[in-house]
């Protein structure tokens, strides 16, 4: 995996270096064929991706869960259905919930951060955890899987949570209102 790191770390300094304003850039667009390259950070990505993809799987095979996988590659099993109508855009939702990483690890919870409410499709979270409260209703409990690119990407939160990092939630809808 480190090596995959190192090309990817090699790929992105030339492709900074293509885009900035120093030098002759049209001695660096033919140092550089930009299909190559092109080609090179497109198959750089699907190897990442399908590394995480394999190691989100193991994940659901040692916790035996029972997910539905969305297009996006969200994964999410509803534990306890809940009541009333499924959470939309613009409802006012509070989440108890635990925040994992794969290997376990204990990232934010509730019980040490507080609650989590926010208005649903208007950022601040995560985009795969606005995607999953689109399946769930008013007391739903659900875990929630999220590949990187679902959660903090690249470069992880600059806190606790890691760049590349898949996370898993662990949510309880606690309150849902309209706005």
């Amino acid at each position: 995996m480190r090596i995959i790191n190192k090309i990817f770390i090699c790929i992105l300094f030339v492709t900074l270096l293509s885009c900035s304003g120093g030098g002759n850039k049209q001695e660096m667009v033919n140092n550089v064929d930009k299909q190559e390259l092109d080609r090179s950070l497109e198959k750089a990505n699907r190897y990442m991706l399908l590394q995480e993809s394999e190691l989100i799987n193991d994940y659901i095979v040692r916790h035996k869960l029972d997910v539905v996988q969305t297009g996006t590659g969200l994964r999410y099993q509803i534990i306890k259905e809940g009541e009333g109508e499924y959470i939309k855009k613009g409802d006012k939702i509070t989440l108890a919930y635990e925040l994992r990483l794969l290997n376990g690890d204990l990232i934010y919870s509730s019980e040490k951060e507080g609650n989590k409410t926010f208005l649903v499709g208007k950022g601040g979270v995560e985009s795969g955890l606005e995607e999953a409260v689109l399946k769930l209703r008013k007391n739903s409990v659900a875990v929630v899987i999220l590949p990187s690119h679902l959660a903090h990407g690249l470069l992880g939160d600059s806190n606790k949570i890691p760049p590349k990092a898949a996370l898993v939630y662990k949510i309880k809808v606690i309150d849902k209102s309209n706005l």
